[in-house]
Order: structure tokens, then sequence, then C-alpha cells
């Protein structure tokens, strides 16, 4: 790949944000968050409370890229065959339908709601990116990227997304309450007109598509990744498997997420290498959800950032 191609490809994930700044104020974090997972193709779980625009940023990132988007809102009646598509009798014959799955970004909306049963029917595609119905593989457009939210403070009529499923995610990302200053900012676009419902009137538009995130994605693929911070990054992970306090550390699956989303982070910070501060800038996003707590520990108040905060201060870092 040519550099005048990285290069376009980066200015175009630059100008995402800029882009999916329109329509949501602050969530800096979350948005760049997002843009990593793009770049390493990967999945996002998105946690917060209601009403702090985890729903818009997602919409709003899909309209300002140029890829085919879903949305699926999960609810407790809803069954696998209407997220990946069933087989049905039409026209004589029997033939396969394909469900909402199979898109470029799909928006998993709320997806505690939802029972094991149908929560599972994502595990396949979000892993191989495949389908597997009636005994046949069906393979899933390219990019595919399943960005969920889920609400961390209802409980009733919700369904905790099983281990297996969450070590699927590349990141976690919460998205907390806004400051003073970006509430203004809410309510001052509110009073002159704006309507989350109507993105285009909000300027939102394509600014990214297919070519520029594979072309970014190669570019990622050249970031190097010195022998220090590989063991680094082995380090910290190996860390969290002999805390009293965690039942199931981090998986070696971990360590390679925290390591894709380290590329991406050097990347989008125009170098062509990464450090022990990229590693540490995306170790909580990238491994907080990969932490299973022992339930004593959480009586006490230990929560996943608690322990990585703890892993990030006593692990040495490489010079």
């Amino acid at each position: 790949m040519t550099t005048e191609a990285a290069v376009d490809a980066r200015d175009a994930l630059l100008a995402l944000r800029a882009e999916v700044g329109k329509a949501v104020v602050g969530n800096d974090a979350a948005v760049t968050g997002l843009i990593i997972a793009l770049l390493c193709q990967g999945h996002v779980l998105l946690e917060g409370v209601p009403g702090v625009a985890k729903t818009l940023l997602v919409r709003t990132l899909a309209a300002a890229l140029d890829v085919g988007t879903t949305r699926i809102q999960f609810t407790p009646d809803l069954m696998p065959g209407d997220v990946t598509g069933s087989i049905v009798y039409d026209s004589g014959e029997f033939a396969f339908r394909e469900g909402p799955v199979f898109t470029n970004l799909l928006l998993a909306d709320e997806i505690n709601r939802t029972p094991p049963k149908t929560q599972s029917a994502l595990l396949e595609a979000m892993q191989e990116r495949q389908v597997s119905v009636e005994g046949k593989a069906r393979p899933l457009p390219d990019p595919f990227i399943v960005i969920a939210t889920q609400n961390p403070v209802e409980y009733e009529g919700t369904y905790a997304l099983p281990e297996a499923q969450l070590d699927r995610f590349l990141l976690k990302l919460t998205v907390p309450t806004p400051s003073r200053e970006d509430e203004i900012g809410i309510l001052h676009r509110h009073a002159q007109g704006f309507d989350p419902r109507d993105l285009r009137a909000a300027g939102v538009r394509p600014v990214a598509g297919v070519a520029q995130l594979a072309a970014a994605r190669a570019a990622v693929g050249g970031v190097v990744v010195n022998p220090q911070v590989l063991g680094y990054i082995v380090d910290l992970c190996r860390a969290t498997r002999s805390l009293p306090s965690v039942r199931l550390g981090v998986s070696p699956r971990g360590a390679t997420a925290l390591l894709a989303a380290t590329r991406a982070w050097a990347w989008l910070a125009g170098r062509d290498y990464a450090t022990p501060d990229d590693v540490k800038s995306l170790a909580r996003p990238a491994l907080r959800h990969r932490l299973d707590l022992r339930p004593e520990a959480e009586l006490e108040g230990v929560t996943p950032d608690g322990v990585l905060d703890r892993v990030l201060a006593t692990v040495p870092v490489p010079r």
C-alpha cells in the first residue's frame, strides 16, 4: 500500500471523528474507541445508563460511514432466526432469507434484554464472521462489526452476557454522564432545533467507506511492536490471572485484542511503532470485560477497572 493511500485513510478516519461530533457532544474517548474498533475490525460493547446517547453515538457513526448498516432492537421474545436468518418456503422451493446480521455495521441495541439462546446466535458471526444454517456456512460481508449497547443498572428483564460472548468484544467502552459544560452544549443544540432522529439535518454525511477502512487496516498491520512491548502486554494479562480477587483472568485472546488496539492507537497518532504508553491507554477498554471477579471481591467493592489500575501500577514498564 502506498504512503499516500495510508495518509488518505487516516485523514478520512480523523474526519469521521469530526463528523460524529456534529450530533454527539463530548464522549471523545468512546468515539476514539469506536474508530479503533473499525481499524481492527473488532466488536464493541457500549455500556452506560439510559439517556447518555449510546444509540445516537452508534447511529451517527453509521451515518458518517458509507457502509451497510442495520439495527436489531433486542427483546425477550427475539429468536435466533430473527438475527441470523432462516430457511423459508417461497415460490415452490426452500430458500435462505438473510437476517439483519448480514451487514457491515450491526447495532445490537440493548443486547442484554434477550435470552442467552438468542444472544448465542451472534457467537459464530462475531468470531468466524459467518453464519451456519442447515449445515451450510454463509460468509458475512467484509467488514463486519457488531456494536452492542447495554444498561449497567437495570436488572429486571435482562440477561447477563456469557463470558464466551464478552470475550468476543474487542473493547468495552463506558459512556459516562456528560460534564456540566457538555450538558449545556447538548441543551443548546436542542434549543436551536437539533433533532436526533434526523442526522442528515444535523449535517452528518458519509466521509469514509470500505476502501478507506481496508487501506487503514493494511496500514495498521505495518505498525512495529518490539519484543519488549509484546512482553509487557503478556505480563499485564498474566498478572490478572494470579490476583486473589479474580476468578478468571484475561485469556490469550485478550492479549491479542490489546495488541491489535495498541497498534491501531499508535497508527492514529501518526506513528509506525507502538510504545508501552499506547498499551496503558488501551488496557482498560480492551481487558475490563474479560475479568471475572470473585463474588466476595465484588461485595467488597472491587471493580475490573480497579484491578487493572493495580496491575498497571505493579507490572514493570519496559524502557
